[in-house]
């Protein structure tokens, strides 16, 4: 019974008790719990951008921008037009004993695509994706970590968690003598971005746009100045990176900045 455990113990199981629902720790100090979804996976020698590059979050080779082999891509409920774009999810095959690989063991990935609806056919018969399903995508080999390769579509426990990310943000730079625009790449935390702001040398900040993915864009010529960020992740925080470019930065480029700490 409670009440004839020791009051220290008492206060240690009060103190952890955030921890009891499984929850993992985000970059902002929140957690989330562990929900129930579906998943398939894309064979590698098929033409896919999570094979080939490319893919809805615009970040084209997954292994330059340090996102490697272990990807997915979301269904709507989960995609958020482009929300999710760079985030973590650890996932895990549940109550299939056929296809779940024992001990249920886990894998992280990284959202890099969209998994779109196909509304002519059934949920169950591969409109996995169709809204309000939580589908993940994955590449074949954050697949095979978790269940068998002869498996089609497996039950999966999945949740949101931070992202590990060796370095600084990326900043890739294109555009013209008309607008701006911005890849950013390698977020760390929550690896989401909700906001981006820009400021030149001879500016004040300017508010950029999701133009797609993780692609924001403003109608601005910054040309010849230095460019510093200002990047807001998905659950509020927020970090200033400045003068990341320097003045005679040029189109194409790519430059690190500061980084979301733990």
């Amino acid at each position: 019974m409670v009440s004839s455990l020791p009051l220290f113990l008492l206060l240690l199981l009060l103190l952890a008790g955030a921890s009891f629902g499984g929850g993992v720790r985000l970059g902002n100090g929140g957690y989330e719990d562990w929900r129930l979804g579906t998943a398939t996976y894309v064979k590698e020698f098929q033409p896919h951008p999570l094979n080939d590059g490319g893919g809805a979050c615009g970040y084209g080779d997954l292994d330059i921008f340090r996102y490697g082999r272990y990807t997915a891509g979301l269904s709507a409920a989960l995609f958020g037009r482009g929300g999710a774009c760079g985030g973590c999810y650890e996932l895990r095959c549940v109550n299939h004993i056929q296809w779940c690989l024992r001990g249920s063991p886990t894998v992280v990935v990284t959202a890099t695509d969209y998994c779109p609806a196909n509304m002519g056919v059934g949920d169950e018969a591969g409109g996995w994706c169709n809204f309000p399903r939580e589908h993940l995508e994955l590449s074949e080999a954050a697949f095979l970590r978790v269940a068998k390769a002869k498996a089609d579509i497996v039950p999966v426990q999945f949740r949101r968690v931070s992202c590990d990310r060796a370095g600084g943000m990326r900043f890739t730079i294109t555009g013209s003598a008309h607008f701006l625009q911005v890849l950013i790449t390698n977020v760390a935390a929550d690896g989401e971005v909700a906001a981006v702001k820009v400021k030149g040398s001879r500016t004040g900040w300017i508010p950029m746009g999701r133009n797609w993915g993780q692609n924001w864009q403003c109608d601005a010529d910054l040309r010849g100045q230095p460019l510093s960020f200002e990047v807001t992740g998905g659950r509020g925080r927020t970090v200033t990176a400045y003068s990341v470019a320097p003045p005679g930065w040029m189109f194409a480029q790519t430059f690190e900045g500061k980084q979301f700490a733990e």
